[in-house]
């Protein structure tokens, strides 16, 4: 699951780097002096660049409860396929839509948001039918590390890319054709489920059902309870943790080369690289988080809420508090590190809310991921175009400040939120009625 979240992030984030070079002089080094080619290929002022960058969330948006359902529904496997290629598509043509209009990459950065807003919630849908509970937030979390790890490769890669011969183009051209690839190998090499898996035998499938406590055709036959899904405080707690994580995520994500390049005045492969360091650390929290909560719970026996309020409550205190020191402290050396440790360190909160689905409503995982990630979807709109009418000036350090002391605010919200609402207990609305039946008391099996 690393690879599939690195396909997905790296389609999602290249175009944050793209769009530094695409409205930037084409620069030179030359015996150590700084030499201008070509002016910027495209005059946008920043409130158009805050659309574009927001965009891809408006399609983003309107796809998680259907990806959620359908996963629920046929399964994840497909539609988390199609989801990613269907957006390499698109995200190979992206320079041709730039080339003739802003509102034409606007509309093809929805799309793209469209078709990528089903792979979330199949995801939560593959780990609801593979994961053993005891198991799951590692396995989980260690999916999820991809997303970062793409991320750090898609900003690495995009900024030598935008600075080679081929220009900013091909960073469109790559990712896309690498997600083409990868759909292929997507289709030949995974299955749905563990029963599907050829190489299985019946005591592993034993051990993993049994684990869940149902099976696959059981949660065929139960249908969504989408009243008590929407009356459910649990859920809520982990809606509003998801998206003040994404709040702080995606203003980064996409805002994070602008900042580096215009106030910390770093050349756009440097600013790129130092982007993509607080993802590479959130990558490697992400993993470990979820491998010490897993350890918590098996080992020490401490309850699923405990560890799961443990880690996303004391992940957001942090943030909030590494986002005003980055906020007050402006040199590069200070802001990068602030800014690496205030993004990086959400990785524990990883280990807490987005796992969270799978402990309250295993079953219907995918439609929960689909609802939590839906709000998590309104940051990206929202933030990109936030920023852009707060940073009126780009080199304006006071105007970035008001940027970082409005995230740690949503932070220590979201702590709160989750530390009163947030539980570890599967819901009764989410139990299955007759248990499994195990496949090593089946006569017939072989």
């Amino acid at each position: 699951m690393v690879l599939p979240k690195a396909n997905l992030y790296a389609l999602r984030v290249n175009l944050s780097v793209a769009i530094v070079a695409m409205i930037s002089n084409r620069t030179i080094i030359v015996n150590g002096t700084l030499e201008t080619l070509s002016g910027p290929e495209f005059n946008w002022s920043q409130q158009m660049r805050g659309q574009i960058l927001a965009s891809f969330f408006y399609g983003y948006i309107v796809t998680q409860l259907p990806g959620g359902f359908l996963s629920h529904r046929y399964g994840g496997k497909y539609v988390f396929g199609i989801g990613i290629f269907l957006t390499a598509l698109f995200t190979l043509i992206t320079p041709l839509m730039a080339s003739w209009s802003p509102y034409l990459l606007i509309g093809c950065r929805v799309i793209e948001g469209l078709f990528e807003g089903v792979t979330y919630p199949a995801i939560h849908a593959i780990w609801a039918k593979w994961a053993p509970p005891v198991e799951r937030t590692k396995l989980a979390t260690f999916g999820f590390s991809g997303s970062y790890i793409g991320t750090v490769l898609a900003l690495v890669i995009s900024g030598s890319l935008a600075e080679s011969t081929a220009e900013w183009q091909s960073i469109f051209y790559v990712f896309g054709s690498l997600a083409v690839i990868w759909f292929l190998l997507w289709v030949i090499l995974v299955t749905e489920s563990p029963v599907g898996h050829p190489g299985i035998t019946n005591a592993e499938l034993d051990y993993i059902q049994n684990s869940l406590g149902y099976s696959e055709d059981q949660t065929k036959q139960v249908h969504p309870p989408w009243l008590s899904i929407f009356k459910s405080a649990p859920v809520w707690a982990i809606a509003v943790a998801h998206f003040v994580e994404n709040w702080g995520f995606y203003t980064w994500l996409t805002e994070l080369p602008t900042f580096m390049t215009h106030v910390l005045k770093f050349h756009i492969k440097e600013g790129s690289f130092l982007s993509a360091l607080p993802y590479l650390v959130m990558g490697i929290v992400v993993f470990m988080g979820g491998y010490f909560a897993d350890v918590l719970r098996s080992n020490f026996g401490v309850p699923t809420v405990v560890v799961r309020k443990i880690f996303t409550c004391g992940a957001f205190a942090l943030q909030a508090i590494f986002m005003i020191a980055a906020g007050y402290l402006m040199s590069r050396v200070a802001a990068i590190a602030c800014l690496t440790v205030a993004v990086g360190i959400g990785g524990f909160a990883w280990a807490g809310f987005s796992v969270n689905h799978l402990d309250i409503a295993p079953q219907f995982a995918s439609i929960l991921m689909g609802l939590s990630n839906t709000f998590a979807t309104l940051p990206g709109i929202i933030s990109p175009s936030l920023t852009g009418v707060i940073v009126s000036n780009e080199d304006s350090s006071g105007d970035w400040q008001i940027v970082f002391y409005l995230a740690a605010c949503i932070y220590g919200i979201g702590a709160l939120v989750y530390g009163i609402l947030a539980s570890g207990e599967t819901q009764s609305w989410a139990t299955l009625p007759g248990g499994y039946h195990s496949y090593n008391e089946d006569p017939e099996a072989d």
